[in-house]
């Protein structure tokens, strides 16, 4: 090796998000446009078994970990018959799914039941006001609901996820701070991702998560958590010496694209390396003209032996897809 040169470690990706949906019962300004996205068909979307069979396969390629994901995942009927299916796979270690909320008091116990140990909810807001804008049709007492119902059932861990938006609810993470430690719960603040859209409306709402951190040292010490909750990219830090906790992930100003150790499965049937890239890997068709599990385990190698570790925000253009086609 040349003096001076480096190289680049690549993680063992073990981890996979499985979009059931694409359709969700919100329309988040940062995820979707105000209509909506056009809706699959039903041939269209894969059945749980395909999911099923797919995910069997990927656990012998070194998938262990699986989180549900839409669009919203509860919206789609049946779910919990799926993570019944998941959780009978040999390999697959953790199930955990992101939703909304506003579905999780009908079903929060049949899913821990079923085999979800983690649950993060979307929760952009703590004002009523504010969260019916960024969700345009969403009630902050819906989403309040599926975390009160997520912690009745006692869930391994529930996280609330926060997008931090400039000019629209920057001025809330103490707010989230304190309503997350009341309930010993983990807030995690992400940054504003230019995927399929570069700005939300009324400007560009991006702010770097080292803005974010500064404002809370201002009132509280932060020290490194050390040991990582799940399998994503967030980086835990203990407050005021614990037991609370805040979770950072800052995939533009940071990047962590050396460290990502997942792939995507949309509703589709596509295989997504990377989530700023529109590059896609059709396994639907295949897994339907008959193919062997085999023939289906050189797709899914060829989708993480072709995984890039590299990526610049600065110049990635808006993606095909709108995030909740993607699955996150």
């Amino acid at each position: 090796m040349i003096k001076g040169a480096s190289t680049i470690v690549k993680p063992k990706v073990d981890y996979m998000r499985v979009s059931v949906t694409d359709l969700c019962n919100l329309r988040c300004v940062y995820c979707m446009p105000p209509d909506g996205v056009r809706r699959m068909s039903h041939g269209e979307i894969l059945r749980y078994e395909e999911i099923e069979r797919l995910v069997r396969v990927a656990s012998g390629m070194g998938i262990s970990r699986v989180r549900i994901t839409g669009g919203e995942p509860i919206v789609r009927s049946g779910v919990v018959h799926l993570v019944e299916l998941l959780g009978g796979i040999e390999g697959i270690t953790d199930i955990s799914l992101t939703t909304n909320g506003h579905l999780l008091p009908g079903c929060a116990r049949s899913l821990k039941s079923a085999g979800v140990r983690r649950v993060n909810i979307s929760l952009d807001s703590l004002r009523g006001d504010r969260y019916r804008k960024i969700t345009r049709v969403g009630s902050i007492e819906g989403a309040l609901a599926g975390i009160e119902a997520a912690l009745a059932c006692d869930f391994d861990e529930v996280k609330v996820n926060v997008v931090v938006i400039r000019g629209i609810n920057d001025d809330e993470v103490e707010d989230f701070l304190v309503f997350a430690g009341e309930r010993g719960i983990v807030p995690r603040f992400i940054e504003f991702m230019p995927v399929s859209m570069r700005s939300v409306p009324g400007g560009d709402g991006f702010i770097p998560m080292d803005e974010i951190r500064l404002e809370m040292e201002r009132s509280h010490s932060m020290e490194p958590a050390g040991a990582a909750l799940g399998a994503g990219p967030a980086v835990y830090y203990l407050l005021d010496g614990g037991p609370s906790m805040v979770g950072l992930i800052a995939p533009v100003s940071r990047g962590f694209c050396r460290t990502c150790n997942r792939l995507r499965l949309t509703a589709d049937g596509k295989l997504r390396p990377c989530l700023m890239s529109d590059e896609e890997i059709d396994v639907k068709g295949p897994l339907r003209s008959g193919a062997s599990d085999g023939e289906i385990g050189v797709i899914f190698r060829r989708a993480i032996e072709g995984k890039s570790f590299t990526c610049d925000f600065e110049r990635v253009s808006p993606c095909g897809r709108k995030m909740v086609e993607i699955g996150g």
